[in-house]
């Protein structure tokens, strides 16, 4: 049979990876695929077999099928041979179940010429795996390569794919390993597949060395510097973490707002604060990073831990405003004190109090300052005196009371 059905093509060959000898052979001996001489049908099997390639080379898969269906053919080759021509047909018809059935037939008949039960085994395994019949399909591939006396980087590769739904992942390294040991350059897929292993084993640290491969050999696969910041930050190697995510920036492979806060994160904790405030800043109003209450708030940390108080004071304020939230109006007005930004503290300190779900004592008190600041003296002694009834700023409170007093006295302020 001359021509072979388009699936069987594709999948042959779109595949088709580095081929070895299997070093288990003898050099000296005839491979199994060499030795298998091709022989034709029988008399009666052929003129089924002639009309039904012409209906199939006409574009007619179904009468194809038909032609053979009705042969009888009595001689164990025939049988495989039609056998093989059917699952063919039936692959190309996507009918996968019905096609696995005539190829298991013709495979097992282990009687047709070396070629054809050379590509019967391989597209009997492709279609075994393909149908999640994973177990099947491995034995199958090794007898692929025992009959050719051929090892192919992408058979080990779909060995791998198998074992990994499987669950068999020391049997997963090692077909990768022999996959990326005879492959004639490097293969994403084998080291991703190797890279799975190690993880799903919790090997962490030999996925680290996989990755510190991958990212030099495929260098614009940005998930891989971020696969391989991430697996730093699990082995927690936080210095080369940073590295690879600021290496990863700057060639924009950062392309989430989860792997910017990532990096902007990390940079805040190793003693670069504001950098991470003007990255994180930066992609905010580029709206890659949605504006909401909580990465509002994250900016205003990363000011604050900069000690840009202004900046943080602000973002605080805008975070606040968001969902009325009491307790970022109150770390916003604490800022706007301690730059003595006394005026403007106090409107966002009677919002803390009206949002609620804050400590009251501890507002009423900041109100305090805020009013000493201001020189509003009675107002600053009434605060003052309701902060000294809440029991986490009663001391603080009292210890004010006096001072107040004194500075009203100066002033002629009647309290």
């Amino acid at each position: 049979m001359q021509k072979v059905n388009t699936l069987a093509t594709a999948l042959l060959f779109a595949i088709g990876g580095s081929l070895a000898v299997v070093p288990t052979v003898n050099a000296a001996e005839k491979c199994p695929i060499e030795k298998r001489q091709s022989k034709a049908v029988g008399q009666n099997s052929a003129k089924k077999v002639q009309k039904s390639f012409e209906a199939y080379q006409e574009g007619n898969i179904d009468e194809a099928i038909a032609v053979l269906l009705e042969a009888n053919p009595r001689d164990d080759f025939d049988k495989a041979y039609i056998a093989r021509m059917l699952g063919n047909f039936y692959a190309e018809k996507n009918q996968m179940a019905t096609a696995i059935k005539y190829l298991k037939t013709a495979v097992d008949a282990d009687i047709l010429g070396g070629t054809d039960h050379g590509a019967t085994l391989r597209l009997y395994a492709d279609l075994l795996i393909q149908e999640k019949k994973f177990k099947e399909s491995i034995p199958q591939y090794y007898k692929w390569m025992e009959f050719t006396c051929k090892e192919d980087a992408q058979v080990y590769r779909r060995i791998g794919i198998a074992y990994s739904e499987l669950k068999e992942w020391d049997k997963v390294l090692q077909v990768v390993d022999k996959g990326l040991s005879i492959s004639d350059k490097p293969d994403k897929g084998l080291y991703q597949m190797k890279l799975t292993a190690y993880f799903n084993k919790k090997d962490y640290k030999n996925a680290v060395k996989v990755l510190e491969t991958m990212v030099p050999l495929f260098q614009q696969d940005g998930r891989l510097w971020v696969q391989l910041a991430q697996f730093y930050l699990i082995t927690e190697d936080y210095t080369k973490s940073l590295a690879t995510y600021d290496l990863a920036y700057k060639n924009g492979f950062l392309e989430t707002a989860g792997n910017i806060t990532r990096l902007a994160q990390l940079l805040a904790q190793n003693g670069s604060p504001y950098n991470a405030a003007k990255i994180y800043e930066k992609h905010l109003k580029s709206g890659l990073i949605e504006e909401d209450e909580k990465t509002l708030s994250i900016l205003a940390g990363f000011y604050h831990n900069a000690k840009e108080l202004d900046k943080a004071a602000t973002y605080y304020g805008k975070a606040a405003v968001i969902n009325n939230d009491g307790k970022l109006f109150l770390k916003q007005a604490r800022l706007l004190t301690l730059q003595e930004e006394y005026k403007q503290a106090i409107p966002v300190l009677k919002k803390a109090l009206a949002a609620g779900d804050v400590s009251e004592g501890e507002v009423e008190f900041e109100l305090a300052l805020a009013y000493l600041g201001t020189k509003q003296y009675k107002a600053a002694y009434n605060a003052c005196l309701k902060a000294a009834k809440d029991e986490k700023t009663k001391r603080t409170a009292n210890s004010y009371l006096a001072y107040i007093k004194e500075k009203a006295r100066i002033y002629n302020v009647a309290l």
